[in-house]
């Protein structure tokens, strides 16, 4: 039978199927058969497919009902079965009792950075379903409205610790290739959990824009912010202390110390490593201090400029030991939010180069997305933490 002889007898089998549209109800029945046909027809492409593929000899074995929950409502499957028992389905795994719609398998593969000429070959070999890529395109750029929604959402009042730092993609602009910095803002809610508060892009990472950033934030809602975790960037604490004047802002050790070793030769490292931690790991400020000049005394002349740089940001390291342990963890370090960034990054790699911003930012916001998903529990230690911010804010 050749494709055309297919394509007309799939259309008579769904025509014997397909309800009258007469009333609501009628159109949600033409959904649900559409669904259960669609799924159907995948499934057994995909037992085709591994059927055609194992090694060990294999065949089908009749079929199996399955009940499944959809957007609009419950549908019974006829599911393929083999006979070695060794087919897996991708589209509907075993066990699975929810299906989500085709738009949300394409903004998954969108997510993960694949392009529109991907996700068609994604499809036609995971399913044998041809989709075309005016259907994704589609898809895709309904997400747009969700970012902008997304992005002018009021925000909470308090949150008691704020990371900020940036991811740097390429984007085509004017038959150039150009570096752009989209900017990250995750708080840390009253509850303790994750939220990325917004996404922004801009040619240049700088203060001036940060402050802008900040001042977007404070007109959705946010009116304190405890902590700050930023990396080394000039003038950052001035842009954070001018929206939030009683806002600490305490640089990222990791980023410190990473940008310190890098004057150093290799056989000094381990040594030089050493001596820094003894500063950012000590009891009070001032031991601190006095292990920074003993670092200085030892190292000095050899590497001058780790101590430089130290004392040249000494006020936003301090901050650090203000605290207890428990929040010591949290804002010591931006890794909180790095985590995220390596989703992103995973993301854009698979583009390299993105055709616009729109572009960009749809693949960005669907894998922030796709990563929130795991943001359900607080971090670890956060109701102590809590306690000593509140403490302190009651105290001022």
């Amino acid at each position: 039978m050749d494709k055309k002889e297919e394509i007309i007898r799939l259309a008579r089998e769904m025509s014997e199927k397909l309800p009258i549209l007469k009333t609501q109800e009628d159109l949600k029945a033409l959904t649900e058969t559409l669904t259960k046909f669609t799924v159907e027809r995948a499934l057994n492409a995909e037992l085709d497919y591994h059927l055609d593929t194992e090694e060990a000899h294999n065949s089908r074995n009749g079929y199996s009902k399955k009940t499944i929950q959809t957007e609009d409502g419950r549908i019974e499957l006829t599911t393929p079965r083999d006979r070695n028992s060794t087919f897996e389905p991708a589209l509907i795994k075993k066990g699975q009792r929810r299906f989500t719609s085709m738009d949300d398998k394409i903004l998954s593969l969108y997510a993960r950075g694949m392009t529109t000429r991907d996700i068609v070959d994604a499809f036609k070999e995971m399913y044998n379903a041809d989709i075309s890529p005016t259907l994704i395109s589609r898809v895709t750029e309904a997400v747009i409205e969700d970012v902008h929604e997304w992005q002018n959402r009021p925000l909470e009042t308090i949150y008691p610790v704020l990371y900020l730092d940036c991811v740097v993609i390429k984007v085509r602009q004017d038959k150039r290739v150009i570096n752009k910095s989209v900017y990250l803002a995750l708080g840390l809610s009253l509850d303790g959990k994750k939220e990325l508060l917004g996404l922004w892009m801009s040619e240049n990472e700088g203060a001036k824009f940060w402050l802008a950033v900040l001042t977007e934030l404070q007109n959705r809602g946010i009116r304190e912010i405890f902590v700050a975790c930023v990396d080394g960037l000039s003038g950052f604490p001035e842009a954070i202390n001018t929206v939030f004047p009683a806002c600490k802002v305490q640089l990222c050790i990791v980023h410190l110390v990473r940008n310190s070793l890098k004057y150093v030769s290799y056989k000094d490292r381990k040594a030089v490593s050493a001596d820094l931690k003894r500063i950012y790991t000590s009891i009070t400020a001032d031991e601190a201090e006095r292990e920074l000049l003993s670092l200085s005394d030892k190292w000095g002349s050899k590497y001058g400029v780790i101590s430089s740089q130290w004392r040249r940001h000494w006020a936003n390291i301090i901050p650090l030991f203000d605290y207890p342990d428990e929040i010591r963890k949290i804002i010591y370090t931006t890794n909180t939010i790095e985590s995220l960034n390596s989703v992103i990054r995973k993301a854009i790699n698979n583009r390299k180069i993105f055709p616009d911003d729109t572009s960009a930012l749809k693949v960005i916001y669907l894998a922030v997305k796709q990563a929130s998903r795991r943001w359900t529990m607080p971090i670890h230690d956060w109701k102590p933490a809590l306690n000593r911010f509140m403490l302190e804010r009651e105290s001022k």
